[in-house]
């Protein structure tokens, strides 16, 4: 599975917009250097069924594979970075999901 990409699907409740807006600035360069991309995000997602997730942000990003994932999420300047997001949001879940292996 290691050739497959990931996506990392996060939903988060903001509560202090400052801090979370240092962690914003921050994010999308480290996500690059890790050949990630940001797919959308969601301030206002539409549950359909089960159990809800929070009803605030859902983000959805992906990178090349599982391994660059874990790279990306274990640096020290990105967990430096999420310091912020830990003290300006409510996280309820960040979740690595596999894509489909290539077709062959």
């Amino acid at each position: 599975m290691s050739d497959v990409p990931v996506y990392i699907v996060v939903n988060l409740a903001v509560s202090d917009v400052d801090e979370y807006r240092i962690y914003e600035k921050g994010f999308f360069g480290i996500l690059k250097r890790y050949g990630g991309s940001f797919i959308t995000f969601d301030d206002k997602p539409i549950h359909l069924e089960g159990d809800a997730p929070r009803k605030d942000r859902m983000i959805i990003f992906t990178f090349p594979s599982e391994q660059v994932a874990k790279d990306w999420y274990a640096d020290p300047e990105y967990q430096a970075l999420s310091e912020h997001r830990r003290a300006g949001t409510k996280l309820e879940f960040l979740t690595m999901v596999h894509g489909l292996p290539p077709r062959g």
